[in-house]
Protein backbone atom coordinates (compact mmCIF):
# COMPACT_ATOMS: atom_id res chain seq x y z
CA UNK A 1 0.00 0.00 0.00
CA UNK A 2 1.08 3.38 -1.07
CA UNK A 3 -0.76 5.51 0.48
CA UNK A 4 0.50 7.97 2.93
CA UNK A 5 0.18 8.73 6.20
CA UNK A 6 -1.56 11.72 5.64
CA UNK A 7 -4.82 10.15 3.31
CA UNK A 8 -4.99 7.26 5.82
CA UNK A 9 -5.68 9.96 8.57
CA UNK A 10 -7.69 11.74 6.68
CA UNK A 11 -9.53 8.14 5.54
CA UNK A 12 -9.91 7.46 9.27
CA UNK A 13 -11.40 10.38 10.24
CA UNK A 14 -14.28 10.04 7.67
CA UNK A 15 -14.50 6.68 9.30
CA UNK A 16 -12.78 3.98 7.13
CA UNK A 17 -11.67 1.70 10.11
CA UNK A 18 -9.12 -0.19 7.47
CA UNK A 19 -7.50 3.41 7.12
CA UNK A 20 -7.37 3.80 10.60
CA UNK A 21 -6.02 0.06 11.09
CA UNK A 22 -3.29 0.69 8.73
CA UNK A 23 -2.41 4.27 10.41
CA UNK A 24 -2.16 2.49 13.72
CA UNK A 25 -0.27 0.03 12.76
CA UNK A 26 2.42 2.15 10.85
CA UNK A 27 2.48 4.44 13.70
CA UNK A 28 2.43 2.60 16.96
CA UNK A 29 6.05 1.99 17.33
CA UNK A 30 7.32 5.42 16.82
CA UNK A 31 4.34 6.66 19.47
CA UNK A 32 5.58 3.97 21.93
CA UNK A 33 8.65 5.01 21.33
CA UNK A 34 8.26 9.07 22.13
CA UNK A 35 6.05 7.82 25.17
CA UNK A 36 8.53 5.99 26.43
CA UNK A 37 10.88 9.09 26.29
CA UNK A 38 7.94 11.62 28.36
CA UNK A 39 7.46 8.96 30.77
CA UNK A 40 11.16 7.06 31.15
CA UNK A 41 8.74 3.94 31.99
CA UNK A 42 7.49 1.44 29.59
CA UNK A 43 4.60 0.37 31.99
CA UNK A 44 3.52 4.23 31.91
CA UNK A 45 4.63 4.59 27.79
CA UNK A 46 2.56 1.44 27.36
CA UNK A 47 -1.03 3.53 29.22
CA UNK A 48 -0.14 6.66 27.72
CA UNK A 49 0.28 5.37 24.11
CA UNK A 50 -3.15 3.25 24.39
CA UNK A 51 -4.65 6.17 25.76
CA UNK A 52 -3.49 8.05 22.98
CA UNK A 53 -4.95 5.16 20.49
CA UNK A 54 -8.34 5.24 22.37
CA UNK A 55 -8.74 9.02 21.66
CA UNK A 56 -7.29 8.86 18.47
CA UNK A 57 -10.37 8.43 15.97
CA UNK A 58 -12.21 11.25 18.13
CA UNK A 59 -8.79 13.01 17.74
CA UNK A 60 -8.56 12.50 13.97
CA UNK A 61 -11.32 15.23 12.95
CA UNK A 62 -8.73 17.76 13.85
CA UNK A 63 -6.32 16.68 11.97
CA UNK A 64 -6.19 18.73 8.42
CA UNK A 65 -3.46 17.46 6.45
CA UNK A 66 -1.54 20.78 6.44
CA UNK A 67 1.23 19.04 8.10
CA UNK A 68 3.31 16.10 8.55
CA UNK A 69 0.50 13.81 10.27
CA UNK A 70 4.10 12.71 12.66
CA UNK A 71 3.74 17.04 13.74
CA UNK A 72 0.22 16.49 14.65
CA UNK A 73 0.59 13.04 16.26
CA UNK A 74 3.17 14.26 18.15
CA UNK A 75 1.88 17.02 19.67
CA UNK A 76 -1.43 14.96 20.72
CA UNK A 77 0.78 12.74 22.29
CA UNK A 78 2.89 15.50 24.09
CA UNK A 79 -0.30 17.28 25.26
CA UNK A 80 -1.72 13.83 26.23
CA UNK A 81 1.76 13.46 28.35
CA UNK A 82 1.23 16.75 30.20
CA UNK A 83 -2.44 16.13 31.19
CA UNK A 84 -0.96 12.22 32.39
CA UNK A 85 1.55 14.25 35.09
CA UNK A 86 -1.40 16.60 35.85
CA UNK A 87 -3.73 13.88 36.88
CA UNK A 88 -0.64 11.94 38.64
CA UNK A 89 0.45 15.25 40.69
CA UNK A 90 -3.00 15.50 41.83
CA UNK A 91 -2.98 12.09 43.70
CA UNK A 92 0.74 12.60 44.37
CA UNK A 93 2.99 15.95 45.09
CA UNK A 94 5.74 14.01 45.45
CA UNK A 95 6.85 10.53 43.50
CA UNK A 96 10.45 9.04 43.45
CA UNK A 97 11.29 9.11 40.13
CA UNK A 98 10.80 9.37 36.58
CA UNK A 99 11.82 6.14 35.43
CA UNK A 100 10.92 2.32 35.08
CA UNK A 101 14.78 1.58 34.30
CA UNK A 102 14.50 -1.93 36.10
CA UNK A 103 13.12 -3.62 32.99
CA UNK A 104 15.62 -1.78 30.62
CA UNK A 105 18.22 -2.89 33.31
CA UNK A 106 17.63 -6.72 32.70
CA UNK A 107 17.36 -6.37 29.17
CA UNK A 108 20.39 -4.28 28.11
CA UNK A 109 24.03 -5.18 29.01
CA UNK A 110 26.06 -3.71 31.68
CA UNK A 111 27.27 -0.73 29.68
CA UNK A 112 23.65 0.25 28.10
CA UNK A 113 22.21 -0.13 31.77
CA UNK A 114 24.58 2.17 33.67
CA UNK A 115 23.96 4.67 30.28
CA UNK A 116 20.09 4.01 30.76
CA UNK A 117 20.17 4.66 34.74
CA UNK A 118 22.23 8.10 34.14
CA UNK A 119 20.04 9.14 31.55
CA UNK A 120 16.63 8.13 33.42
CA UNK A 121 18.12 9.88 36.57
CA UNK A 122 19.19 13.20 34.59
CA UNK A 123 16.17 13.50 32.58
CA UNK A 124 14.18 13.31 36.16
CA UNK A 125 16.03 16.11 37.16
CA UNK A 126 15.12 18.20 33.71
CA UNK A 127 11.89 20.81 34.12
CA UNK A 128 8.69 19.12 32.37
CA UNK A 129 9.48 21.92 29.03
CA UNK A 130 13.24 20.76 28.53
CA UNK A 131 12.40 16.92 29.15
CA UNK A 132 9.54 17.00 26.41
CA UNK A 133 11.51 18.84 23.78
CA UNK A 134 14.67 16.73 24.31
CA UNK A 135 12.31 13.47 23.67
CA UNK A 136 11.25 15.01 21.10
CA UNK A 137 14.71 15.72 19.30
CA UNK A 138 16.21 12.25 20.59
CA UNK A 139 13.42 11.03 18.41
CA UNK A 140 15.26 12.24 15.71
CA UNK A 141 12.88 15.31 14.81
CA UNK A 142 14.72 18.54 13.47
CA UNK A 143 14.50 21.79 16.15
CA UNK A 144 11.72 22.91 13.49
CA UNK A 145 9.42 19.76 13.74
CA UNK A 146 9.85 19.98 17.43
CA UNK A 147 9.39 23.61 17.52
CA UNK A 148 5.88 23.31 15.40
CA UNK A 149 5.04 20.27 17.68
CA UNK A 150 5.24 22.40 21.24
CA UNK A 151 3.88 25.63 19.73
CA UNK A 152 7.30 27.28 20.38
CA UNK A 153 9.99 29.06 17.71
CA UNK A 154 13.12 26.75 16.67
CA UNK A 155 15.15 28.98 18.59
CA UNK A 156 13.25 28.27 21.76
CA UNK A 157 13.97 24.82 20.90
CA UNK A 158 17.59 25.08 19.91
CA UNK A 159 17.75 27.63 23.27
CA UNK A 160 16.36 24.40 25.25
CA UNK A 161 18.75 21.97 23.97
CA UNK A 162 21.47 23.94 24.71
CA UNK A 163 19.70 24.11 28.10
CA UNK A 164 19.74 20.58 27.95
CA UNK A 165 23.28 19.87 27.07
CA UNK A 166 24.02 22.50 29.64
CA UNK A 167 22.62 21.00 32.36
CA UNK A 168 23.40 17.50 31.86
CA UNK A 169 27.68 17.97 31.47
CA UNK A 170 27.12 19.60 34.80
CA UNK A 171 25.55 16.77 35.84
CA UNK A 172 27.96 14.34 34.99
CA UNK A 173 31.07 16.67 36.07
CA UNK A 174 29.40 17.03 39.76
CA UNK A 175 28.96 12.86 39.76
CA UNK A 176 32.90 12.29 38.70
CA UNK A 177 34.22 15.07 41.22
CA UNK A 178 32.37 12.59 43.48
Amino acid sequence: MNTSDEDLALAAAGGDGQAFAALLSRVYDRLFALSFRLTGSRAEAEDLTQDICATLPAKLGSFRGQSRLTTWLYRVAVNAAHDRRRRQSTYMKATDGWGDWEIARHEAGREERERLDWLGTAMSALPEELRDTAALVLDDLSHREAGEILGISEGTVSWRMSEVKKRLRALKHREEAE
